[in-house]
């Protein structure tokens, strides 16, 4: 969770780096939050209001920890785009946000495994 909290205080943080644990937590708390909600929304019998706007309230931050991940191997957080090329992009960006960071500082700030080893 802590990985999660971090990540909102970070809400519109779009510099600096991210490790693969917290994206990938942030990634599964996000996403069965989503699911409960779905299932809460179908269960009331309404619209998905709950999962609009809990999705809606954290969309800055789900492209910000992405983008610090893109960062984190070096890469602009341009590439965010990538996803959007059919069939690949999606496969694309997931390798690339499975694939190891840089061990040594890069432009985009110093290696934040090495202070959380």
């Amino acid at each position: 969770m802590k990985h999660y909290t971090d990540v909102l205080k970070k809400y519109a943080d779009f510099s600096g780096r991210a490790r693969r644990q917290e994206y990938w937590m942030f990634s599964l708390i996000q996403s069965a939050i989503v699911i409960a909600l779905v299932v809460l929304d179908f269960a009331l019998g309404t619209l998905p209001i709950l999962t609009l706007v809990y999705t809606l309230g954290t969309l800055i931050p789900s492209i910000a920890v992405l983008v610090r991940r893109l960062h984190d191997l070096g890469k602009s957080g341009w590439w965010y785009f990538i996803g959007l090329v059919p069939l690949v992009g999606g496969i694309w960006l997931l390798v690339l946000t499975a694939t190891a960071g840089q061990q040594a500082p890069n432009e985009y700030g110093p290696d934040p495994k090495a202070y959380h080893a």
